[in-house]
Formats: structure tokens, C-alpha cells, sequence
């Protein structure tokens, strides 16, 4: 398989403070790429060089196989980028705004006017289609913003933290034009503080501590490094009584009933609920565990 970015060796400090040290990531192309970490990991930071907004101090990186350091008009026309912040003209109306940008983007006026109905549409804006964005609530912006990144399909789509702001409807929304997009051949590269999004969305997942990558593989990979399923007993008030592993068969489970089972004879009784590991468990085993060795 053909690679979308590559980075090797990629160093960045400020100041005194080395915020990515010596990092190497691949990302296949057509693949979801979800990098976590906690705040100040280094995450944005990551991303703003991958799109040539920043220069790393040492190493090298490729996005759809140009250097981002010596080619950054050719990566800058191969990629789209939503930030953080919501880059949109609050002067402007949403449909406005989206055919701004494919009008920029190289649109007829006749087809930027298509594909602004199609994405005020898709993003559930149509009912504030005319209104000034200055009016827009935060959610309804981020909306908006993230419309902008698709009215062009790029080879590789960098979005980070994009759902910070939108309700669950709309991140669920969110999720399925990832999915097709993905499907259709483009690259995603998403940071994101929600979990279940990088466990929902992702066909890899890094997580990032103190500028490295501490931890890589699929959802699936990485929740089986912390443990497989417990069977779990709680007392009536939800606290913790015991804990048995289980394989997750039918024998299995029933081994663990009975070795919960004489803790409930002997007064502890309770609920048996079946536990996963869960990419929560993968974030804090990792971040404690590279704490503890730093």
C-alpha cells in the first residue's frame, strides 16, 4: 500500500521546550488516522507542520508524497485543513461563504452554487442558509467551518478536533461524511479528545505522550494490550466486589459466574456485568505508564 504522509525523525521545540521529539508516523492511504493525546502532547502541533504551517526544527515529512518543507504549494493543493477555530467570514451568509470558497477553489459560479446547496444541506444549515454567520450560535459555526473543508475532496483531509462544539447528532452527522469520504479514496487525519470517536471512525489510532508516539495499532490492537473482558460483580451502591477474567465464551462465562458466585454467597450481593477494555483504558495505561518510565 501507498503512503499519504510519512514522517521521520520529526523534531519541533519552543524555546526551551521540546514539544515533538524524534517522532516517525505512516499513514496508508484511503486509511483513518486518529491521533489522541492529552492536551499539550503536541497534537496541533503535529498537524500544523504536516500542512506546512509551521517548519519542523529537524526530520523530514511527505503528505500525498511531496515534501512539506521544500513543496508546500504542492502539499497545500493536495490537502484540506479544519482547525480548532472557525475560519469563517462572519459578514457573510453560510451559502456566501461555502461558494466563496469554491469560487477559490477553482468552481464555475454555476457549480460552486451546486455544491453550497449540497453541503448547507448536508450539514443541516439550510434553514440559516441566508442568515449572517455573526448570528450563528457556536455549534451552528463549526458547522459551517467543517462544510468549507469538503467543497473540494482532497487527497488528504486534516481535521483537528472537529466535533469539539457540536452536539451528538451533528458529530454522529459528522461521522458518516468521514466514512464516505474514506471510502471513496481520501486520507483522514483527525485529532480528537473524544474516544469513542478515534474508537468509532479510526482504522489506526496513535497515542501521543510528551512528543513521541506511545502507543500504535487499530482500536481493536490496542484495547487487547491492556486486558481482555472481565466478568464484574458490584454491591447495590455500584462499588467494585470482584473481578474474574473471562474469554468471552459460553464455558468461559460460566466459570466466572461460579467463581463470582461464591461471593455472592457469602453476602456480597450484587449485579455481574460483562466488561471490555476500552480506549480509555489505552490512553490512561499508556500516559501513566510513560510517566512513570520518564
Amino acid at each position: 500500500m501507498s503512503t499519504a504522509i510519512e514522517v521521520q525523525g520529526l523534531r519541533k521545540t519552543f524555546g526551551m521546550h521540546v514539544v515533538i521529539d524524534d517522532l516517525d508516523l505512516s499513514v496508508v492511504r484511503g486509511e483513518v488516522f486518529a491521533l489522541l493525546g492529552p492536551n499539550g502532547a503536541g497534537k496541533t502541533t503535529i498537524i500544523s507542520i504536516l500542512t506546512t504551517l509551521l517548519s519542523a526544527d529537524a526530520g523530514s515529512a511527505t503528505v500525498a508524497g511531496f515534501d512539506t518543507r521544500t513543496q508546500r504549494a504542492e502539499v497545500q493543493r493536495r490537502i484540506s485543513l479544519t482547525g480548532q477555530a472557525a475560519a469563517v467570514d462572519d459578514a457573510l451568509s453560510a451559502t456566501e461563504n461555502v461558494v466563496m470558497f469554491a469560487r477559490l477553489a477553482g468552481l464555475s459560479r454555476a457549480a460552486s452554487a451546486r455544491r453550497a446547496a449540497e453541503l448547507i444541506s448536508q450539514f443541516d444549515l439550510t434553514e440559516a442558509a441566508r442568515r449572517r454567520v455573526r448570528t450563528f450560535s457556536g455549534g451552528m459555526r463549526r458547522r459551517l467551518d467543517l462544510a468549507l473543508s469538503f467543497v473540494v475532496m482532497p487527497e488528504v483531509l486534516f481535521l483537528d478536533e472537529p466535533t469539539t462544539g457540536l452536539d451528538t447528532r451533528s458529530r454522529r452527522d459528522l461521522w458518516n461524511i468521514i466514512r464516505t469520504l474514506a471510502a471513496a479514496g481520501t486520507t483522514v487525519f483527525l485529532t480528537t479528545q473524544y474516544l469513542e470517536e478515534a474508537d468509532q471512525l479510526a482504522d489506526r489510532i496513535a497515542v501521543l505522550h510528551d512528543g513521541r508516539v506511545a502507543a500504535l495499532g487499530t482500536p481493536a490492537d490496542l484495547k487487547a494490550r491492556v486486558g481482555g473482558d472481565t466478568v464484574e460483580l458490584h454491591d447495590i451502591r455500584g462499588e467494585l466486589i470482584g473481578r474474574v477474567p473471562t474469554d468471552g465464551s459460553v464455558a468461559g462465562l460460566r466459570r466466572a459466574l461460579d467463581e463470582l458466585d461464591e461471593l455472592d454467597e457469602a453476602g456480597y450481593h450484587g449485579t455481574v456485568s460483562l466488561r471490555r477494555p476500552t480506549l480509555d483504558d489505552v490512553f490512561l495505561a499508556v500516559t501513566t505508564r510513560e510517566k512513570h518510565n520518564a
